[in-house]
């Protein structure tokens, strides 16, 4: 089968489309034929190996070459073969899952406990938009942020994968949103269910006297300490990630959260797909809220399978509105 393979840190270039063998499930695996995938700031911080100081802290960088070798951490497929035990699926099946790894490549082993049914609702393509992106923004509103009906939320940097999302699960809890994102993207943010949207460009939220319950700071653009100026005394502000940087960003904006919470009245809490444990039963909510209406994929682009780098290129500039998926 053909994969994108990641021997060494570097710019896009670096993905080596090749042939690999092809993946033989075992006991409790699911061989899923990829359809689609997408691309996720995750992918292209790995490829870089950035921020430096994540290499000397384990996980899927390692101190002189990344530890993945096939990134992709969102799938979406058809059921090619199951392993041994495995019950809830047969082949044909239409899945997707939250991956580590392996979403660049024409196949995927994955593991039957990770795997859930594609909404019937969604193609492929937009099925694939989902999982890293949309279980970011769920754990970060109902799991960290306890998000409640009523509640004001600003979700600043609404207009990306993660916040185009934030902003349609929120509202779905109930909660009255404000999106946070630049002039261009002020109509979509509007039309996905804010109630208001701030540019940033013009205004600074941390400076307009409006305070609100939660905070989902996906950008990272304010200080943690400013940030405490736009919620309520008992307000909740969830760090997802924030602006990238070599050495330091966005761990420092994280560490930052983390080190001021013991010191103020408000709850500081950071939101980590990465390491979630119950991806597949959050798969499934979401599932719930897609085939309700409630939530609908937002795609900037789609590129074919051979142009995966032109695609992280593309979401490493930051600007796509959106998701940026990948026709396998």
């Amino acid at each position: 089968m053909r994969a994108f393979v990641l021997r060494s840190y570097g710019s896009p270039d670096v993905l080596d489309l090749t042939d690999v063998d092809k993946p033989v499930p075992g006991d409790g695996e699911v061989l899923v034929r990829v359809r689609a995938t997408s691309v996720n700031p995750y992918d292209w911080h790995i490829m870089r190996g950035e921020p430096y100081i994540a290499r000397l802290m384990g996980g899927s960088l390692g101190p002189r070459r990344p530890k993945l070798t096939i990134l992709g951490a969102d799938m979406a497929g058809q059921v090619e073969a199951v392993g041994g035990g495995v019950t809830g699926f047969r082949p044909g099946d239409e899945v997707f899952a939250l991956l580590e790894q392996g979403g660049f490549a024409e196949y995927v082993c994955v593991r039957e406990a990770d795997l859930a049914p594609k909404p019937k609702n969604l193609s492929f393509e937009q099925a694939a938009a989902v999982p890293m992106a949309a279980n970011t923004a769920l754990l970060g509103l109902r799991d960290e942020g306890r998000v409640q009906p009523g509640q004001r939320v600003l979700v600043n940097g609404a207009s990306g994968g993660v916040g185009t999302f934030a902003v349609q699960i929120a509202r779905a809890f109930g909660a009255e949103v404000t999106g946070v994102c630049s002039t261009r993207n002020v109509g979509l943010v509007r039309s996905i269910g804010a109630k208001e949207v701030v540019d940033y460009t013009e205004e600074d939220f941390t400076r307009s006297g409006r305070r609100y319950d939660l905070l989902l700071d996906i950008a990272g653009s304010r200080p943690v300490r400013t940030c405490r100026r736009a919620l309520t005394p008992g307000g909740t502000h969830v760090v997802v990630g924030g602006r990238a940087g070599r050495w330091l960003r966005p761990v420092s904006h994280v560490m930052s959260a983390l080190a001021t919470s013991p010191f103020v009245s408000q709850r500081m809490a950071v939101a980590d797909a990465v390491r979630c444990t119950q991806n597949k039963q959050n798969l499934m909510t979401l599932t719930e809220l897609i085939e309700d209406g409630k939530i609908t994929p937002v795609i900037d682009r789609s590129y074919p399978f051979e142009e995966i780098p032109a695609a992280v290129g593309y979401l490493e500039q930051g600007h796509a509105p959106g998701k940026v998926v990948v026709t396998v």
